[in-house]
C-alpha cells in the first residue's frame, strides 16, 4: 500500500468519524459503525488509528500541516504576516477550516477525547514550527526563545480556530472574515507580544 493511498484512506476514516460524531455523538458511535460506513473492517480501521477519537486526526492536522509549509516557504527578507496575506491565507476561511472541522473543533469544548487529540496535534505543531524558526535564525531546536516563539505561534492558530468554531456562521457575531480575519488578529497579536504590558524593546 502506498502512502498516498495510506494517507487517502485515513482521510476518509477522519471524514467518515466526524459525519458519525456529529450525528450520534462519540458515546453513540462505535469503531464498528466508522469501519461500516467506509467499508473496511474494523480490525482495518485499528490498524489507522488506536481509538475511534484518534480518527479525526488527519482533519485537525490539514490547515496546520497548510501553515507549517507557508512558514518554510516564507522569504527570508519579506515579514511572516505580510507574506501570509500576499498568499491568500487569511481570505475567509478557506483552506484553513472547512466545516466539517469547524463541527469537531466545536465538539472539543464538551467532548475530553476528541480535546486530547485537538491538543496532540497542537503539541505536535509546536515541535515542527520550532524547527522552522530554528532553521530561520540559524538556533537550535531546543531554545528557549525559539520555543517560545513557536508556542506563541501555535497558541494563536489554535486560539483563532476555536473562536471561529465558537462563534455560528448564521449568527450576527460570526466574524466577517472567516477564521483568516481571525489568525490575522491572532498572529499579529503574537507579534506584537504582551502589549497589555508594554510593547517589548523590539516592537
Amino acid at each position: 500500500m502506498t502512502e498516498r493511498h495510506r494517507e487517502t484512506v485515513r482521510m476518509e476514516i477522519a471524514r467518515a468519524a466526524v459525519g458519525l460524531f456529529t450525528a450520534h455523538g462519540v458515546s453513540g458511535t462505535t469503531g464498528d459503525d466508522i469501519a461500516r460506513v467506509i467499508g473496511i473492517s474494523t480490525r482495518t480501521l485499528w490498524r489507522y488509528f488506536p481509538t475511534k477519537e484518534s480518527c479525526v486526526r488527519p482533519l485537525l492536522t490539514e490547515g496546520l500541516d497548510l501553515v507549517a509549509g507557508h512558514l518554510r516557504a516564507c522569504p527570508a527578507d519579506t515579514p511572516l504576516l505580510e507574506y501570509l496575506d500576499r498568499e491568500g491565507l487569511f481570505d475567509g476561511d478557506a483552506p484553513l477550516l472547512e466545516d466539517s472541522v469547524m463541527d469537531l473543533i466545536r465538539m472539543t469544548r464538551a467532548e475530553p477525547g476528541l480535546m486530547a487529540v485537538w491538543l496532540e496535534v497542537h503539541h505536535a505543531a509546536e515541535s515542527v514550527f520550532a524547527d522552522i524558526i530554528a532553521a530561520r535564525s540559524a538556533s537550535s531546536a531546543d531554545d528557549l526563545s525559539v520555543r517560545v516563539q513557536a508556542a506563541m505561534l501555535n497558541a494563536a492558530l489554535r486560539l483563532a480556530a476555536e473562536e471561529r468554531a465558537r462563534r455560528s456562521p448564521d449568527s450576527p457575531e460570526a466574524p466577517p472574515g472567516g477564521v483568516g480575519g481571525l489568525v490575522r488578529t491572532a498572529l499579529t497579536t503574537a507579534a506584537h507580544g504582551l502589549p497589555a504590558f508594554g510593547h517589548g524593546p523590539d516592537a
